[in-house]
């Protein structure tokens, strides 16, 4: 892998040369280059791609700390995203504070530029999505340290079938308003906090719909925006299943608590090919202007 100070190098010769940037890309991982990006793009705001191959321009910067939110793990300049998605995080950790709580603890959103990332996500490349702590905050007034060394609690019991004694009502109505937003597409969570909620929830369970059991998510929930309207050259993922999804669910959890036995394996099947890197070359051709962009 290539290290840290050599992916600023090619960085920085990329904005330096722009007419050579496709070149120096050609042979370079994405996530070189968008994960030495320290600023946004000087263009209108725009995603580009889909969530998991993509790139964005104009990224807004979610600021380090709010009336109602503070932003997490400030190392990792992941604090960036669309304009929506900074106005959707806001408003919802005041909706927390209004809840109750005294906000929200934010983690990754995207980088500056979006695109791959050096570690972690395969998706938070366009600015449309990000992690939401499931703690409620306890202070909003963390140091930089604190910010770097505080950890999550996991809400999971028995590998998230089910919820253990920190989940209460707050997650369930905190979820609930960040699922009602028209804005967000999708919320993954654990499974067993999904089906607490479908039996918990009472009123209307159209906003159950968005919230999909994924694996991790025990120690903080995805929120993903759609594109937005106008936004030609954002692919939005296929729309959740008709109907509250509870019983998809259920399933996940049956297949925690009584895995089905693997399918042997065909001796002739080729064996899967290991998942490889994305370059500069499988992103949208805007991707190139917006590393170029001073």
């Amino acid at each position: 892998m290539i290290s840290y100070l050599r992916a600023l190098a090619l960085a920085a010769a990329t904005l330096a040369l722009p007419a050579l940037a496709p070149t120096l890309a050609q042979g370079q991982e994405a996530r070189q280059f968008f994960g030495a990006a320290r600023t946004a793009s000087r263009q209108a705001p725009a995603p580009f791609g889909s969530y998991a191959k993509g790139c964005m321009s104009g990224g807004v910067q979610l600021a380090q700390t709010g009336p109602t939110w503070q932003a997490m793990r400030l190392s990792r300049g992941r604090n960036w995203g669309q304009p929506q998605l900074v106005d959707f995080v806001t408003g919802l950790s005041a909706k927390a504070a209004r809840m109750g709580w005294n906000g929200l603890y934010i983690g990754d959103m995207s980088q500056p530029r979006g695109g791959p990332m050096l570690s972690g996500h395969r998706s938070h490349q366009i600015g449309l999505d990000a992690d939401i702590w499931l703690t409620p905050p306890p202070r909003l007034n963390l140091t930089i340290n604190e910010r770097e060394n505080l950890s999550a609690t996991s809400l999971r019991r028995a590998n998230g079938a089910y919820v253990n004694s920190g989940w209460t009502r707050g997650q369930h109505e905190l979820l609930k308003a960040a699922a009602s937003d028209p804005r967000v597409a999708r919320i993954f969570i654990f499974p067993g906090a999904k089906v607490q909620m479908c039996n918990d929830e009472t009123g209307n369970r159209d906003w159950l719909r968005k919230i999909r059991p994924w694996w991790g998510h025990h120690y903080h929930f995805h929120v993903r925006l759609a594109c937005p309207t106008g936004a030609g050259g954002c692919v939005d993922q296929d729309a959740p299943p008709p109907g509250d999804g509870c019983r998809e669910a259920q399933e996940w959890v049956n297949n925690i608590l009584n895995p089905p036995k693997p399918r042997p394996r065909d001796p002739n099947a080729p064996k899967p090919k290991p998942q490889r890197e994305l370059t500069l070359a499988d992103l949208p051709q805007q991707c190139v202007g917006i590393l170029q962009s001073r």
